[in-house]
């Protein structure tokens, strides 16, 4: 079966560090990737070091950046949504929610990837979370993807658990530092951006797995 694969995140640099990995192993392996996301990180702090960026010209030095990280891992569709940074969690979920119905009736995923609602820090990670669990909760159970979370927040294992897939993406590290370089407006620190060389033994325990939670719907 053709493996399509729809990312659903709020943020330009929210696939970097968490999904980049995992799905440049998925393209490599045959897999067609969507990603949606839901703004451009217009309302970032940061704006490069030193700065380049201001609050005028950052949401299109995000787009690009985003874009950049794309090529990097090898997505094949990336979609803006254009909804608000830092105000998800206030949009019109019939809206939210619909958007992400109408991608889900496009594209027909055999695999939903988001933030793990209420166990990824940011307002914004955990409503598109919710959103996705809304939208996809929905459908009848036998229409339903699997949705795989990213969790996070300090001590969520103690509620949900310990991840029930782990992702080994140590031959996908260039992709993946690759696509948290292209954020060369929110990323500063050294070893990140290229100027000081982390030992390939750290690399490979920062960033070589990946983890996700399956959502459980309650029926």
């Amino acid at each position: 079966m053709d493996k399509r694969i729809l990312v659903v995140l709020p943020h330009p640099d929210d696939e970097a560090f968490g999904v980049s990995g995992t799905l440049a192993k998925e393209i490599r392996g045959g897999a067609q990737v969507t990603y949606a996301c839901l703004t451009l990180g217009e309302m970032g702090r940061n704006m490069g070091v030193p700065p380049f960026a201001t609050r005028v010209t950052l949401p299109a030095i995000r787009k690009l950046e985003l874009e950049e990280s794309c090529r990097a891992i090898g997505i094949q569709d990336l979609r803006m949504l254009g909804f608000h940074d830092k105000t998800i969690e206030f949009e019109d979920k019939a809206k939210l929610d619909g958007s992400i119905l109408a991608l889900v009736e496009e594209i027909d995923p055999t695999l939903i990837i988001t933030f793990y609602p209420g166990y990824s820090v940011h307002p914004d990670h955990d409503a598109t979370g919710e959103a996705v669990v809304r939208a996809i909760g929905g459908l009848p159970a036998n229409k339903r993807p699997p949705v795989h979370c990213v969790a996070f927040s300090k001590n969520h294992e103690d509620d949900i658990g310990r991840p029930d897939v782990v992702n080994d993406v140590q031959d996908f590290l260039s992709h993946k530092m690759a696509s948290i370089r292209a954020h060369r407006s929110q990323f500063q620190a050294a070893e990140l951006l290229g100027n000081k060389k982390m030992p390939d033994k750290d690399i490979r325990d920062r960033f070589g797995t990946e983890h996700f939670w399956t959502y459980r719907f309650d029926d």
